[in-house]
């Protein structure tokens, strides 16, 4: 018998699906944040974490609770958006799982079953981050890190990260590739598959790392081609984007969500790590790289581009965003969806002549504070005469 306590719990669900979104007060003119996530662990279906029936859970306690839904891949089908979100259990192992909207900005739904990968790793403990790209090939391909134990460290959280690679046509039925081999990097996270072939060849936006946390040798965001995506190997990379000292990349940064094609450029928009007092801060940020050639960064706004503000600083790991998500309609609109802490899932909403405009007409970063005065008194300057 169906307990009554469902009929409860489900109805906070639907609430939360049903509740319209709205634009926050926030104003930076570069894009809209809103006022609720997209997504937490409170829409997980109840039938994913209780076991429904009155016999066998007479107190309708959680089995299978539910932590935290995070860092989706994104992407727009047949006029719906996709999310396929990264959902931790609170056994700390994560999985994927759909979660399609007629708007983009709220309504969101789980579809009934998680993601079910093919398990072709027998190592592999955990998986997450999955970034979604529609490729010219005409599949949509989703990577992943790939996560096992570090087999020769003792210590129990010694790990190795690898990017997982499977392609599918409908979000349901999935085809596994080997996992993607960089022969001068041993462990890789955060890599992005680009959405066009370069020179003939599959084109990936790599992070090499010495370790799992830990950058070690690794320069920032690396680049490099491949002849066979089922077997993909990357025997050179190139480092586009740079971890720089005393930036928002010094202690590491990556890929985030796959490049969009802009007019004037690839618009790319990656996250960049520091350390403070109070741990890791992870932020977004933006630079542009060369239509004709995507290894080329042509664009470099100084500075951040998206922090977490407000409730966003608090969760499992706080003052921390992250996206490995965007969707661009063909109209030009620009859904950004980010996480915040390791906890939530939000929407920020732009146009790709926004983001363009941002790219070009952002000063670079001078490097310097006595440069970054002049910057700013040159700015003061003009605007003075204005009023």
């Amino acid at each position: 018998m169906l307990h009554k306590q469902y009929y409860v719990e489900q109805a906070k669900v639907d609430k939360l699906i049903s509740r319209k979104n709205q634009k926050s007060e926030y104003y930076n003119g570069i894009y809209d944040r809103y006022e609720y996530p997209v997504l937490t662990r409170e829409f997980a279906p109840v039938y994913w974490r209780y076991d429904l029936d009155e016999e066998t859970n007479p107190y309708f306690m959680e089995r299978l609770g539910i932590n935290a839904v995070m860092n989706s891949g994104a992407i727009e089908l047949d006029g719906k958006y996709y999310l396929v979100v990264r959902v931790e259990g609170n056994d700390r192992k994560s999985f994927f799982a759909v979660a399609e909207s007629d708007t983009g900005i709220d309504g969101f739904r789980f579809w009934d079953y998680p993601v079910v990968l093919p398990d072709t790793c027998p190592e592999e403990t955990n998986v997450y981050d999955m970034r979604l790209t529609k490729h010219e090939d005409g599949w949509i391909y989703g990577v992943f890190c790939s996560e096992s134990k570090d087999k020769e460290n003792s210590d129990l959280s010694a790990a190795v990260a690898e990017a997982g690679i499977v392609r599918t046509k409908d979000l349901k039925t999935w085809e596994r590739m080997d996992n993607l081999k960089t022969l001068h990097s041993p462990q890789q996270r955060n890599v992005v598959l680009h959405p066009e072939f370069v020179n003939g060849k599959y084109a990936f936006y790599t992070r090499p790392m010495d370790g799992f946390i830990e950058t070690g040798s690794g320069g920032g965001i690396g680049f490099g081609l491949c002849d066979d995506i089922e077997h993909a190997v990357i025997d050179e990379e190139k480092i586009i984007s740079k971890r720089i000292y005393h930036t928002l990349t010094e202690a590491k940064n990556g890929a985030g969500a796959p490049p969009i094609k802009g007019k004037k450029c690839w618009i790319n928009i990656a996250h960049g790590v520091r350390n403070t007092a109070a741990g890791l801060r992870y932020v977004l940020y933006v630079f542009g790289t060369d239509l004709k050639d995507p290894a080329k960064v042509i664009a470099e706004p100084s500075g951040v581009f998206l922090v977490p503000l407000g409730n966003e600083r608090i969760g499992d790991v706080s003052n921390v965003v992250f996206t490995n998500g965007a969707i661009a309609t063909e109209d030009g609109e620009v859904y950004i969806y980010y996480a915040s802490c390791d906890t939530r899932m939000h929407v920020a909403t732009t146009t790709i002549d926004k983001l363009e405009d941002y790219l070009f007409s952002t000063l670079e970063d001078p490097h310097r504070s006595p440069d970054c005065v002049k910057q700013r008194c040159e700015l003061i300057k003009n605007n003075l005469e204005l009023l």
